[in-house]
């Protein structure tokens, strides 16, 4: 007896050393986790308190209105703004009744809620700012607020709560944090979390994407494994996907790679090479082991980049994963990394971060600022573009480049950035003063979301008929290369002003019904199989008669909501027809839905870069023609 309680005894205090050395030696540790065996549980980690795992919270119910003292008394009444302030706001207040009762798109209510937050703190800090200037005059020197790019050395020196790299300005396409470190401790288990900013009244953050690394396996397998999921307190845990797949699982695609590298769990065979006087001999029969990305006490470098489908990690050059967006759950919404668990860190670096220029050092600003919109004389065209908050350079290189056409600058054409708000103030700031600084910035009532792109459709087709009078309004995105003298040639060739749909014409399309995609839409959504004839997003016009149509309905509450933009404009016109009016769809095959070709109108999917390189080509060379790697 006393023999097999002494044993009980040296195994207890044997552990107790192990454990010891192991939290000494730890670089890095999680707050958020109740103890490292937590990695082997099924879900992902359950994080946000310590100790306790998070509550269950349910999504509430959604109303159809919002209580009139919650939106209209703070988004709505009339602010002490200058006139050139209040011309980023022309569509503002006529999206009244759009943001306030029509809320049956996926995420309205929150998105009116937070925006109703982000629009106090921002007038707040607008107010502040004109007091400290002593007058109501614009402010054009201050200070730039979002970073390139950010990076720390020597990340080892942490406290118990983990790593955490602040975002100030979130992320956009492009984007990319680099992660170098060594998979340590008793078990090797880290995991990297993408949070976003908590709602006021809420403890916990969002979770973007959080990237679970279990070396030694969980309940469901022994072997290595890499977990990727996301976490809203409204929905808890959403469904994870593991790397390697189950076998009963196949690989989808995000951003043309594979959700899960083929390669990770599977064996790889290894030979030996033993070195002789005379020669090298290749021993065959060597082991074999399953690869995986990571390995403990190895170091690592792994890349999480932002692309326009998800978010996809590299290890040591090699794709491993692939994460696709969920609804959301966007970059622009990512505010930190927080990195914990078993792995010392050596350093992190996050670049191509969103910024904007400073101003004062732009020559050519008076060139970028938008021509002053006629007051009497009727547009040719008004062109609406889609763009996010933080997608400062986006709109920067459309500035630069097909902003430019004659038609543009000489008051023909005008164009206009539709952007949504952001939960971030740093970034409303900085949009603000972009919005005062090119006045070509229309502000949306609404954070921007992806699941309300339908209601910037309606703010194009408002403005180009309410605040300008335009024979024809195009809606496009802030990475789509509009040739607006193409665009203007075609509207004379067609020779029609009522009832005209322009554009790359999809006639015989059919609802997504697989939950997993982007464009899902329920037999609730849309009970016919088939949709009314629609034009692709990248840019279509519509004559001055539709784009009225719309504004009238939407103020009137008649206006059918549909998340997904060109479909729902082309069952707009679908329910005109059917009232009589003629309705001419004239099919552009020169409009490039993905990427671009020589001779386009539209190329889409284009980067900065790729928009200055195709401008560059059309001054030099007067073609459209492409640019190559």
């Amino acid at each position: 007896m006393k023999k097999w309680y002494g044993g009980v005894l040296t195994t207890s205090l044997l552990m107790f050393l192990v454990l010891g050395y192991c939290v000494m030696r730890k670089p890095v540790k999680e707050s958020y986790v109740t103890s490292s065996l937590y990695f082997n549980m099924t879900n992902p980690l359950e994080w946000i308190n310590a100790m306790a795992p998070p509550a269950a919270h349910h999504p509430e119910k959604n109303n159809q209105v919002i209580p009139a003292e919650i939106v209209i008394s703070d988004l709505f009444i009339k602010r002490n703004l200058s006139t050139q302030e209040q011309q980023s706001l022309s569509t503002w207040y006529q999206l009244k009744r759009l943001t306030t009762h029509d809320l049956v798109l996926p995420n309205a209510i929150e998105a009116v809620k937070e925006a109703t937050v982000a629009w106090n703190n921002l007038m707040s800090a607008v107010e502040m700012d004109k007091l400290d200037t002593n007058d109501s005059s614009i402010k054009t020197g201050k200070q730039k607020q979002c970073p390139h790019f950010l990076s720390k050395t020597n990340a080892t020196e942490l406290d118990a709560s983990g790593f955490k790299l602040r975002l100030p300005c979130g992320l956009t396409q492009g984007s990319s944090i680099t992660i170098i470190g060594i998979p340590n401790g008793l078990l090797g288990n880290f995991r990297i979390d993408l949070t976003g900013e908590p709602l006021p009244g809420e403890p916990d953050p969002p979770v973007i994407l959080h990237y679970n690394v279990r070396l030694h396996g969980d309940k469901i397998t022994e072997d290595p494994v890499i977990v990727q999921n996301t976490w809203t307190i409204a929905h808890d845990w959403g469904e994870e996907e593991r790397c390697p797949l189950p076998s009963d699982e196949k690989s989808k695609k995000v951003d043309e790679l594979d959700q899960c590298n083929g390669m990770v769990g599977n064996v790889t065979s290894t030979r030996h090479v033993i070195a002789t006087n005379k020669s090298s001999m290749v021993q065959d029969g060597a082991k074999s082991r399953k690869y995986f990305p990571f390995k403990q006490g190895y170091l690592s470098v792994a890349t999480l980049r932002v692309g326009s489908e998800g978010i996809q990690m590299t290890v040591d050059g090699r794709h491993i994963t692939s994460f696709s967006f969920r609804e959301t759950l966007e970059p622009w919404l990512i505010s930190e990394v927080r990195i914990s668990g078993d792995i010392k860190l050596v350093s992190i670096v996050a670049s191509g971060l969103p910024t904007s220029e400073d101003s004062e050092h732009i020559s050519d600003l008076e060139a970028l600022k938008a021509a002053p919109l006629p007051s009497r004389k009727r547009l040719d065209l008004f062109i609406g573009v889609f763009s996010t908050t933080n997608n400062f350079k986006r709109r920067m290189a459309v500035r630069r480049t097909w902003m430019q056409y004659d038609a543009v600058r000489s008051g023909q054409v005008a164009v206009r950035f539709f952007v949504g708000l952001h939960k971030n103030q740093m970034v409303n700031e900085e949009l603000w003063n972009e919005a005062r600084t090119y006045r070509d910035i229309q502000l949306m009532p609404f954070v921007d979301y992806y699941s309300l792109i339908t209601w910037k459709t309606i703010a194009i087709c408002v403005f180009g008929t309410e605040v300008v009078s335009a024979k024809f309004v195009m809606k496009t995105d802030d990475d789509a290369f509009i040739r607006v003298d193409e665009i203007l040639s075609s509207m004379e060739r067609v020779n029609t002003t009522r009832g005209l749909l322009y554009g790359l014409i999809n006639a015989d399309s059919q609802p997504h019904r697989n939950p997993d995609s982007k464009w899902f839409i329920s037999p609730e959504e849309w009970p016919e199989e088939t949709y009314p004839p629609w034009a692709h997003g990248p840019g279509y016009v519509v004559s001055s008669d539709i784009a009225k149509t719309i504004s009238s309905k939407q103020r009137k509450g008649r206006l059918k909501m549909f998340k997904l933009e060109d479909v729902a404009m082309g069952i707009w016109i679908s329910e005109m027809k059917k009232k009589g009016l003629e309705v001419k769809y004239d099919k552009e095959e020169r409009i490039f839905n993905e990427g671009c070709r020589d001779g386009y109108v539209i190329a889409h999917y284009q980067s900065p870069r790729e928009m200055l390189c195709l401008w560059q080509k059309i001054e030099e060379k007067k073609r459209a023609l492409c640019c190559g790697d």
